[in-house]
This record gives structure tokens, C-alpha cells and sequence, in this order.
């Protein structure tokens, strides 16, 4: 494979694409697409959600007024959803010209899509700002996954079920399964 040297201005992070949810300050639900999100370790077993928000959008002042926040997984069934939240503001009025589902977190008071096969629900334990963008370390205090899943460990999570969208300047889906740790090393 031959490559070449080209300017540092491509952004090609392969990011999952999920759709956060969030309470407006008058109860009200507001949901955005977000796909700047990962995870870091924590001491012990525990892990943080990692999520970055630019700019002034609401869902981002509700996530820092409020801490909470649930970010449900977009699966490719979802994409006409998740367009449609992309494509209109909540300061244009409600979001709620094309049927979906929400119900309320189990464990936190934050707004979850029905369609969505897997959704943290998250707090914010801190923040750090950089320029207009503000970076979320977060507890995740429950996961709801779909009941197709059986894992028998934490990296038991069959991609292929869930289906993610996967966001790099534009929409992807994931192919097969194709193995696990070690089994390519063997020989």
C-alpha cells in the first residue's frame, strides 16, 4: 500500500452516532444527534461516557444545567430520525414533525427514543472546555440494551444486532462480525 501526505484539514474519526436526549427547562424533551462520543477507563472496574458539544445548542446548555442526559444508539433503522434532528433546531420550535417514540429513563429522569437498541443514561461527573466546545466525563448509571443481546462478558456485544450507524462526514453501517481478540494471531 502506497499513501500520501495531504493536508491535516480531513477529519476521518470513525465515530458512533447516537441521539442525546435531554430536559428543557420547562419539562419538555429536546433530542440532537451527536456523534463526538467514546469512553475512558476510571479507576476499578467503572468506565466514563465521553461526549463532546460544540457550540450554544440546547442540548448542550441542558446538559450543562442539568447533568443528565441519556444517549441512545442509532441504529440504521433510526437514520431518517436521526437526519431529521439534525436537519431542525430547537430554536425553531418543537421537534415533532415525524412520528416517534419516547419513554423516561429507568434509573434517571431523562427522555429515551423506543426505537433505539441501546441507551446510557447518564450524569455528568466534569467537564472541560476547549475553544466553543465543551467535553462531558460521565457516569453512565444505566444501560438499557436490546433483549436479542444475551453478552456473557463486557466485550460480548454483537455489533451485527444492533446495527449502528457509524459517522465519518457521512453515514456507514457495519458489515460482519469477524472475530474476536487472538483468534487472527494464531498459527
Amino acid at each position: 500500500m502506497k499513501r500520501k501526505s495531504v493536508e491535516p484539514k480531513y477529519s476521518m474519526c470513525v465515530q458512533p452516532s447516537f441521539i442525546i436526549g435531554t430536559n428543557n427547562e420547562d419539562g419538555s424533551y429536546n433530542f440532537a444527534p451527536i456523534t463526538w462520543i467514546s469512553a475512558t477507563h476510571e479507576e476499578g472496574e467503572k468506565y466514563l461516557l465521553v461526549i463532546s458539544m460544540a457550540g450554544t445548542k440546547r442540548t448542550k446548555q441542558n446538559v450543562i444545567r442539568s447533568g443528565l442526559f441519556s444517549a441512545n444508539l442509532v441504529s440504521k433503522e433510526m437514520l431518517p430520525l436521526m437526519d431529521y434532528f439534525g436537519s431542525k433546531h430547537a430554536k425553531d420550535g418543537k421537534k415533532n414533525d415525524i412520528a416517534y417514540g419516547v419513554s423516561r429513563g429507568e434509573v434517571l429522569d431523562v427522555p429515551t427514543l423506543d426505537e433505539s437498541p441501546w441507551v446510557y443514561e447518564c450524569e455528568v461527573a466534569r467537564s472541560f472546555e476547549t475553544g466553543d466546545s465543551t467535553t462531558f466525563f460521565c457516569h453512565i448509571r444505566n444501560i438499557q440494551m436490546d433483549e436479542r443481546l444475551s453478552p456473557k462478558d463486557i466485550f460480548d456485544i454483537d455489533l451485527t444486532v444492533l446495527d449502528p450507524v457509524v459517522y465519518s462526514g457521512r453515514y456507514h453501517s457495519l458489515g460482519d462480525m469477524l472475530g474476536e481478540i487472538g483468534d487472527f494471531c494464531k498459527g
